[in-house]
């Protein structure tokens, strides 16, 4: 049995005076235990809000869930928020996109590891300080007995990008979600926190769920690629398969979107066209068809159903892209 079993879930913003938003659309896949599965696309297509989802983290007003989140048997949605509190950074951690304002700026580094510590594990203050300084030389943060006396704005991006993955990994969550935690961060520093994730992975089998629109983190990382548009997963496979031969012209127009480092100087970019906010409502057809280069009218009319096209790889598409066709074409704009 999955770790994490996503089934159908749905969150609708509705403001008053407003009509409801879809901003997740019946979002279904499953994480195993020590798997990395990644969840892409454009910012606005419904990554960070389902993580907030599975986490509980949604404001308690103004929004709606549906569907099922299924850890270990148990359906998350369901449970009270003290029965929330309890799993979150026991059995969930989450590591936040930006750590400058996940962290609180007026308690130092060391109170707000050590708190997960004694509130999770039952450590005592003096036994927690000396397990959170192991924690921050597990990340890579040098000095760690000095750098727990220290509040966040003392500390580097990266320093604290690793600050919240030890508070994450403090009690040795069994799933990890990580929000496009490089984000903002150089290239080193990225490179350095997505080595230092996968050999957490690695080395204690902890599942992860990686958001990014950063695909060079999706070949690195993950096992399993979900590619996310208008709230819907929009085509699902395996790393190598996906890379190899993208069938989705969204997921294609991503890849061929990437700028290449064999390519000739002057060489122009291929972006996709448009933007999120073009789209039109699933219920009436494709929400990626005014941006989609393969577009036809039966995509403007009738809502693409997801289809098994083997191997266990989903698509949601009327005219997919041809096996061989390589991602690096023109795109008109």
């Amino acid at each position: 049995m999955a770790l994490l079993e996503v089934r159908d879930l749905t969150v609708t913003f509705q403001r008053k005076g407003s009509a409801p938003f879809n901003a997740v659309d019946g979002v279904s896949f499953d994480v195993d235990p020590g798997q990395t599965v990644g969840l892409v696309g454009e910012s606005g297509c419904g990554k960070s809000v389902t993580s907030l989802a599975i986490m509980g983290l949604l404001p308690k007003r103004g929004n709606r869930v549906g569907g099922t989140v299924s850890y270990e048997g148990t359906d998350l949605l369901t449970l009270s928020d003290r029965q929330m509190r309890d799993r979150r950074g026991r059995d969930l951690g989450m590591v936040f996109q930006d750590p400058l304002s996940s962290l609180n700026p007026v308690i130092p580094i060391g109170i707000q590891v050590t708190e997960v510590l004694e509130r999770h594990r039952g450590m005592a203050r003096k036994k927690a300080m000396v397990e959170a300084a192991g924690l921050l030389d597990k990340v890579g943060i040098p000095d760690p007995t000095r750098r727990l006396t220290e509040y966040p704005h003392q500390l580097s991006g990266g320093m604290r990008q690793r600050a919240l993955i030890a508070i994450a990994l403090a009690v040795q969550p069994r799933l990890l979600i990580a929000d496009e935690p490089t984000t903002a961060l150089d290239v080193t520093i990225q490179a350095q926190i997505l080595a230092l994730l996968k050999e957490l992975v690695t080395d204690s089998g902890t599942a992860l769920i990686m958001i990014t629109h950063d695909l060079g983190v999706v070949a690195g990382l993950c096992d399993e690629v979900n590619v996310l548009y208008a709230g819907r997963v929009v085509e699902k496979a395996e790393r190598h398969e996906l890379f190899a031969q993208p069938r989705h012209p969204y997921t294609h127009g991503l890849l061929a979107s990437i700028p290449r480092l064999d390519g000739a100087r002057g060489e122009r970019l291929n972006p996709i066209r448009g933007s999120v906010s073009d789209n039109i409502p699933w219920d009436t057809g494709c929400a990626f068809a005014p941006r989609c280069p393969n577009a036809l009218e039966v995509c403007t009319q009738v809502t693409p159903p997801q289809e098994d096209i083997g191997g266990g790889r989903l698509l949601r598409c009327h005219n997919p892209v041809r096996p061989g066709t390589p991602a690096v074409e023109e795109v008109s704009v």
